[in-house]
């Protein structure tokens, strides 16, 4: 919370949540219901993204807050928190214990597919597929495209693609949201990395 940030033990366990995501395999961000997402919340959240880790949205405290807020903290969550697009969410409330079994099956959820492993063919058969319903934009007087990919190992699990030419950020979201729904990866990070060769 802004107004206690500059006390020193808010401020101390502020930066152990960001050393911890560094060495989780899963992270639940808790959101306060009543309070909504927070800049420190929105932080954490860009934390996770950069280390990879699978993520569960947990809005808590849902048992003191009515409709209307209700619909808002969703939509802080699809404003402030939308590069997490992918991770499942669920309200529920710690102190009567509405919901609260519903964290569990999504935290299995998340760690299965963060170690997921993707076999070869299946990746390129999805790359193929979803390139010939949806070509790369041209560049110029290329046409780009995916020769090639790989899964390069797992927690969470990177993607390498074989290219001749650089593809749009736009179109690697396509693909990446293609390989999500694919192989249901739900709650883990999907990372793209272009390698740049010729055939």
């Amino acid at each position: 919370r802004r107004a206690k940030i500059d006390d020193s033990t808010e401020y101390y366990g502020y930066v152990r949540s960001l050393e911890a995501v560094d060495t989780a395999d899963i992270v639940l961000l808790v959101i306060d219901a009543d309070i909504g997402v927070t800049n420190q919340d929105q932080r954490v959240a860009e934390r996770v993204d950069v280390a990879g880790t699978a993520i569960v949205v947990v809005i808590n405290k849902t048992d003191i807050v009515d409709a209307e807020q209700r619909t808002l903290v969703r939509k802080q969550i699809k404003e402030m928190l939308g590069f997490l697009s992918y991770a499942p969410s669920v309200f529920l409330s710690a102190m009567t214990g509405k919901q609260v079994q519903k964290v569990w099956p999504l935290i299995e959820a998340a760690r299965d597919a963060y170690r997921q492993r993707v076999p070869t063919a299946d990746l390129n058969k999805v790359l193929r597929l979803a390139q010939s319903e949806h070509p790369p934009p041209p560049s110029g007087r290329y046409r780009p495209r995916v020769l090639y990919a790989t899964q390069g190992a797992a927690e969470p699990p990177p993607f390498t693609l074989f290219a001749p030419h650089r593809l749009a950020p736009t179109y690697l979201r396509y693909l990446e949201r293609k390989i999500r729904e694919s192989f249901e990866l739900g709650a883990t990070p999907v990372k793209l990395h272009v390698r740049l060769r010729t055939r």
